[in-house]
């Protein structure tokens, strides 16, 4: 099992990353800000970037460190991997499977049965938490309306099929997601899902926990020698991590909407904390400040740490290996090991 090394993030906008020796060095106008050994981070990540040396990509790509530089607004710009690794017998099998439409619907259902599950547990858990709140019976509802479209995912015998379903069912969480803000803070009203660029507080948040999710997959997915990119749910593309996006699909709701959902509650993140987004051409958009992404991260990376019982190994685990684990069971299912993939399914 892969040991869980911490996640360097650096959200200094004028920092600049070096290498002296065997340590990461982040300097900032010539001053050295931090110093840390390669061997004890797993990966790095950078926002709003200076620059990183040769010496100090060579370095990370030596040692199986990801480095990932993002906009100061949390879009992602590049990254900096190690030589492909793994078995070429399992990344062949990878790619033949691809070419079965069966086996795509087969799994591409899996990825979106559970991203469905884990979904309706969210609200089933603020139905029970919540029952005198003025929206349960809108969430209660929906979390019904989720169960029913679980049923016809089943019953669906192509990958766009499953899109079309899953599409239906993003709509019916996300249009009672607002139920469970309890912090009615103007700043945190949330009317719909808007990616790219995110409009809101919450749509801020929630597209900078998916890209750091997406990232940890994608780490993931390549630590176990598959493809990232040659995804069967969400449709291949250059540059895009398809099965990285597939991947995290089972994570969504349960870590990072909930996530962004108890920084609100708990009024941990303010509005004070967000500022309208520069340099991504967008107008009307919304980012974290340095400081309010800063706070986001700390609490992310701490509760990357929080362990739980794996619902399918039944062993106590951080959730930071989360993704890792998912991508060993999913190797595993692509080598023939296991009759059917095993997702991350909330009890």
């Amino acid at each position: 099992m892969k040991r869980l090394l911490n996640t360097l993030y650096v959200t200094t906008p004028d920092a600049y990353l070096s290498k002296d020796g065997t340590n990461v060095v982040i300097s900032s106008q010539q001053k050295i800000l931090f110093r840390m050994p390669i061997q004890n981070i797993q990966s790095i990540i950078t926002f709003g970037y200076q620059g990183a040396s040769p010496g100090l990509m060579r370095l990370c790509s030596e040692n199986g460190v990801a480095l990932s530089f993002f906009t100061s607004a949390g879009r992602f710009v590049a990254r900096v991997q190690d030589p492909q690794t793994g078995n070429i017998l399992l990344r062949r099998s990878q790619f033949q499977n691809a070419g079965d439409t069966d086996y795509c619907r087969r799994l591409a259902s899996s990825f979106v049965l559970a991203k469905i599950h884990n979904a309706r547990m969210t609200l089933r858990r603020f139905v029970r938490d919540y029952p005198s709140d003025e929206g349960v019976s809108a969430v209660a509802d929906a979390a019904e309306s989720l169960k029913n479209m679980s049923r016809l995912i089943t019953r669906s015998v192509s990958v766009d099929e499953v899109r079309g379903h899953e599409g239906q069912a993003a709509s019916i969480y996300f249009g009672v997601m607002h139920h469970l803000i309890l912090n009615k803070d103007r700043c945190f009203a949330f009317a719909r899902r808007v990616k790219h660029p995110p409009t809101d507080c919450v749509n801020a948040m929630l597209s900078l926990g998916y890209t750091l999710l997406a990232h940890d997959c994608g780490a993931a997915l390549e630590g176990v020698g598959l493809d990232p990119y040659m995804g069967v749910l969400h449709s291949v593309r250059p540059g895009r991590m398809s099965l990285a996006l597939d991947l995290m699909e089972e994570f969504r709701s349960w870590l990072v909407d909930r996530f962004v959902i108890s920084l609100i509650n708990t009024r941990h993140i303010r509005a004070s904390d967000f500022t309208p987004a520069a340099g991504d051409g967008a107008v009307g958009s919304v980012s974290l400040t340095e400081d309010g992404r800063k706070k986001y991260l700390t609490m992310w990376q701490n509760r990357k740490k929080t362990e739980i019982i794996h619902p399918f190994l039944q062993e106590k685990v951080p959730i930071g290996l989360l993704p890792h684990i998912q991508a060993l069971l999913l190797t595993r299912y692509m080598r023939g090991d296991m009759s059917d993939y095993a997702p991350f399914l909330v009890k």
